[in-house]
Formats: C-alpha cells, structure tokens, sequence
C-alpha cells in the first residue's frame, strides 16, 4: 500500500494545495477530500492518477479547503457518466452532515442530466461514529473526532497482519480517539507549525497543533510511523528539514513531511 498526497497544507495556503490524498494498493484507490476546488484534477494527473479511478471517496468534513473538490468529483463522475465515459459506480463515504451537503450542492449547481445518477451509480453512504464497513475489500473503521469546530470525522484501516493506518483528521487529537489511533503502523496528524512558531502562527486559536504537539502524541500512542500535513506554507523550502528536526527531538519513530505530490511506501 501506499499514499500519494495531493496537497499538504491549510486552509489558506498559496505555495502548496489543501491537504487531501490518495490511499492506493494495486487497482484500488481511495481518496481522502479534495481540497478547495478543480485543483484537485490537476494534482491527480500531476500525480499520475486518473480521476476516473476514484472509486471509493472519503470525506472528512465540510470546511472549504476538504469539500469542495468534491464537488467537482462529482460533476465529473456524473458528466462522465452521463456521456458513456464512466463504468461502473462509484462511493461518497462522510458523516450525515457532510453527505446532506454534497448532495445539496450537488443538486443545486449540477443539471439534471448529471444529478440523475446520484443515488443510482454515485452513492453517497453516511457512516456514523464507530462504524466498520469494507471499502476496496479493507477494513475501515470511522470515528467522531470530537471537533470542536464542524462535525469531523477520522477513520482507520486495517493494513492486515494487525497492522493500522489512523488518519485524525485536521484538528488536534482528543482522547476518544485513542482505541482508534494507539499502536498504528501509521498515523496521519495535522501539525499547523513549529512550536517555535507558535507566537507567529497561532494555531491553538485555529484549533491546531504544532509539530511538537504531534510529536509527543505518537510517542505517547506508541505510533511507528508519524506523517505530519495541514501546515502552513511559510517555511514551504525547509519545511521538511524544520519539521523533522523539532519532531525527533519528543519522537524516536519515524517521521514524515512529504510535499505535494510525493508519494510514500506504506
């Protein structure tokens, strides 16, 4: 298995795209948001990832910089469905809240031609809090991340052979998270900015945290492998460099910074 990310950064970021990638093992690929718009189809052929592959979609909650390049997945898959282009069906998996958006918009700025196949080939499935369900023949267990913004949701995927990928979302973990993210293989963490930024950045009055907040959160959770994206873009150069070095200094595993369009062995 592997991941592709298609952006790394936050909401507000000019120097890299919105966090939201691609979880991918053989033909099966999974896509996690979409960023803040039609950017998101030029990072996946950046990548070298046809859309029409996005079978299995899932979306974490509503803010602008994850929804709405949804929303041009969908005008794609059912304008391309609507032409004879697209075989088969494809799935929208998010909370109530989320699902009840998609579907709104959707049907508000598509045509008809195109909205047609929601809920008749593009399914748009709520997942509630604690639920399993088999996607591409994984495991994937979701989680109320216990936002204190909108409604968000985590999940985690069943690598085999006992091993999990955690993904938390885009906020600071709490700790009903735990039975979720304790002992993963991976876990995926926002990180705002450096600890020594903090003055600069402010990402506790955005509800975020910094590299050392995750850092010491996979030390904790006895995590092997940390991935750390949702940062800001100023130190976009370094950003690996700076990050790495502050998260060792609280974390003996593994830690990643990728950049846009990187690619990690999972």
């Amino acid at each position: 298995m592997k991941i592709t990310m298609l952006g790394t950064g936050n909401a507000l970021v000019t120097e890299c795209y919105n966090t939201c990638f691609v979880l991918n093992e053989g033909d099966w690929n999974l896509m996690v948001d979409g960023g803040g718009g039609n950017t998101v189809l030029r990072q996946l052929k950046l990548a070298g990832i046809d859309w029409k592959d996005m079978r299995d979609i899932i979306v974490t909650h509503k803010h602008v910089d994850h929804i709405m390049g949804i929303i041009w997945m969908v005008r794609m898959i059912c304008q391309n469905m609507a032409s004879g282009k697209y075989d088969g069906d494809a799935r929208i998996y998010g909370h109530e809240e989320v699902i009840g958006l998609v579907e709104d918009i959707a049907g508000k700025l598509l045509v008809p031609k195109q909205t047609k196949f929601i809920g008749d080939r593009l399914h748009l499935i709520t997942v509630h809090d604690g639920e399993e369900l088999e996607i591409g023949g994984k495991k994937v267990t979701f989680f109320d991340i216990q936002s204190t913004k909108a409604k968000q949701y985590g999940f985690t995927l069943d690598m085999g052979g006992g091993e999990k990928l955690t993904c938390c979302g885009d906020e600071p973990y709490n700790e009903y998270e735990k039975p979720y993210a304790e002992g993963s293989k991976w876990l995926l963490h926002e990180a705002f900015c450096l600890d020594g930024q903090a003055d600069v950045f402010k990402p506790y009055e955005k509800h975020h945290s910094t590299v050392k907040d995750a850092s010491q959160l996979a030390a904790r959770l006895d995590v092997k492998n940390l991935l750390l994206y949702h940062t800001e873009d100023k130190n976009i150069k370094n950003r690996r460099e700076l990050y790495t070095a502050e998260g060792r200094t609280y974390y003996d595993g593994n830690i990643y910074v990728p950049y846009d369009l990187e690619t990690i062995e999972l």
